[in-house]
């Protein structure tokens, strides 16, 4: 039994739920980094005289900066390590937030706010691998719940913080945004260890004693240097681990991408033109932001109900669920904004939903693959499911452009989100594995 399988047979630690608060403390600055943009799109825009295909642009900038930084900036965690990536990519974030935030136009704030996405996509990345890692069997879907919940924290810090600067400074916002990053790289350095599973595998200078610190705090069993050539030999003889996984298993791989890229198309559409289409629809700035608020509000724990529903039906049809009611109530949201209350009360729904989706994909993909093929696999996924996420903004702003009403492009995004169920059903008979957590037995 490898580090990775003893670890998800065991009883998770206090420290575990360390390790997965800190991941999650990483992913808080995702939605912060998106909703910043999108909290700030009307002033930014009135300010630099953006129409709304450049707005679009702006925002999807970012987003191709984390599509970048999740394909190109990954795979140097197999070389150098996890928790040096996490750290390099958090001083890329840090200067994307305080460049933004003194971006004297629109084109330099662009040119950082790519530097930014480099850095989300390489946190984002590795710190939802470090997730799954530390976690156990029976808790690695709540877990990774958890994680994708602190994408709703940031998003609603960052509406609290645009929401105190309406009618102000905007650049306010990144400020907040530079300043959160460089704490979150000051605890990262201090508290978060490496890999145990890295390490076993890489083996840099003192691998093992810094394997068995860690499976100490974790309260488990020390390993041996045979241990870890016992695992390193079993893997061997499992043959082609890497040459033509994806011919083998393109029919599931092309199903997940059609999942991850229908959902990342409706959350950042969602999460990026909410405010700006409620504004040119009539709503005060002030209420907008309110309406967003309730969206970021609702992601905070939306993952995680998806979570804890995970743990009673099987995860791909639980999410099937959430992206089909998802889907509906964007349409109920957008048709109910006039009525403030209302319109904050499933916007708070909304944000569950479709936060949840997320949590979801990241819980149905893995078991789609061998064990030692899923990095590859959720790394090419989250990275195509980036797709959806570039075109969403820009497509909106094109079609905000041509006279599209806000009714119209939540409609449209809707029926997106929609086709993620269609894609789901269609996983059935590739996902043996994507079934509720049995119960573990209790440690001696």
């Amino acid at each position: 039994m490898n580090i990775t399988e003893r670890i998800g047979a065991a009883p998770m630690s206090g420290y575990q739920w360390l390790i997965v608060a800190l991941c999650t403390f990483m992913n808080c600055l995702d939605g912060f980094d998106v909703m910043a943009v999108a909290f700030t799109g009307p002033s930014v825009t009135e300010e630099f005289g953006l129409n709304g295909s450049e707005f679009g642009l702006l925002v999807s900038v970012g987003l191709i900066g984390m599509a970048l930084g999740s394909m190109l900036l990954a795979p140097f965690a197999d070389l150098i390590g996890r928790r040096p990536l996490i750290l390099i990519s958090l001083v890329l974030g840090t200067i994307g937030m305080f460049g933004a935030a003194m971006a004297p136009s629109a084109t330099v704030m662009g040119v950082f706010r790519l530097v930014t996405g480099l850095g989300v996509g390489g946190i984002l990345a590795s710190s939802n691998v470090m997730t799954s890692e530390f976690s156990n069997a029976k808790n690695r879907g709540l877990a990774i719940g958890v994680f994708t919940a602190g994408y709703g924290i940031g998003a609603t810090v960052a509406s609290v913080v645009a929401k105190a600067t309406v009618g102000g400074d905007w650049r306010i916002v990144f400020y907040a945004g530079g300043f959160a990053t460089l704490l979150a790289l000051i605890v990262i350095a201090l508290l978060l260890p490496e890999s145990t599973a890295y390490l076993a595998q890489r083996r840099p200078q003192g691998a093992l004693e810094r394997i068995n610190r860690t499976l100490a705090r974790m309260g488990k069993d020390s390993v041996s240097w045979a241990d870890l050539d016992d695992t390193a030999s079993a893997q061997e003889s499992a043959g082609n681990t890497r040459s033509g996984w994806l011919k083998q298993l393109l029919t599931p791989t092309l199903l997940l991408w059609a999942v991850f890229i229908t959902i990342m198309f409706g959350f950042y559409f969602v999460n990026s033109w909410t405010p700006t289409l409620l504004v040119e629809d009539g709503l005060s700035e002030s209420a907008a932001v309110t309406a967003g608020m309730a969206i970021s509000i609702g992601g905070t724990v939306g993952s995680v109900l998806y979570g804890v529903a995970a743990r009673l039906r099987t995860p791909r049809t639980v999410l099937i669920g959430f992206s089909l009611l998802a889907a509906a109530t964007m349409v109920v949201f957008i048709l109910s904004t006039s009525i403030l209350w209302l319109g904050f009360g499933i916007g708070v729904l909304v944000g569950a939903l479709i936060n949840g989706c997320i949590a979801g994909a990241y819980t149905v993909g893995p078991p789609l693959y061998p064990a030692q093929l899923r990095s590859v696999g959720m790394g090419w996924a989250l990275g195509m499911g980036r797709i959806g996420a570039i075109l969403s903004p820009t497509i909106a702003g094109m079609l905000n452009d041509a006279g599209a009403s806000a009714t119209q492009l939540y409609v449209g995004a809707a029926v997106v989100v929609a086709l993620c169920a269609i894609a789901l059903v269609g996983l059935r008979r590739h996902d043996p594995d994507s079934r509720p957590a049995v119960a573990e037995p209790e440690a001696a």
